[in-house]
């Protein structure tokens, strides 16, 4: 998908903020959600977006809901921290299929780093046991501040 085109309400991520997909849910509020990503590139890997907001990408949406945003993206890498005590934290957000898109919903990634131990590819690598998710889930939920 290009930039540019209308947003789908019936995407993965609007479908989990209405609560019609399942999801590890790290931390919500009224206008913001933070998940475990299914495909993660890393442990702890983690998802936010914006629950009503129906940008697709970081130049659709108003700067109400991005400020909403980007304050619960540093809020969960705070407590992606302290859980999980990372050597690095890599907080990416992509913008077009060409750019690495995949769910054309505005999300940014928490994906933590450790020495030594190589990150996984983006979109690529096997589904996360549910049940380890919802586990690490819960451990950085515990952080939320």
């Amino acid at each position: 998908m290009s930039l540019d085109g209308p947003y789908d309400p019936a995407n993965i991520f609007a479908r989990i903020a209405r609560g019609e997909a399942p999801a590890a849910r790290v931390f919500e509020d009224t206008e913001t959600l933070a998940f475990m990503d299914v495909f993660p590139q890393a442990r702890g890997h983690t998802l936010v977006i914006h629950k009503t907001a129906t940008a697709r990408n970081l130049m659709d949406i108003e700067p109400a809901p991005l400020e909403a945003l980007i304050l619960t993206v540093q809020r969960v890498t705070r407590a992606v921290r302290a859980a999980l005590q990372p050597d690095g934290i890599v907080v990416t957000q992509f913008n077009g299929a060409a750019a690495g898109q995949t769910v054309h919903h505005l999300h940014f990634h928490i994906i933590p780093r450790w020495e030594g131990v190589p990150l996984g590819r983006h979109a690529g690598g096997a589904m996360a046991d549910p049940t380890e998710l919802e586990a690490l889930a819960r451990e950085i939920a515990a952080r939320i501040e």
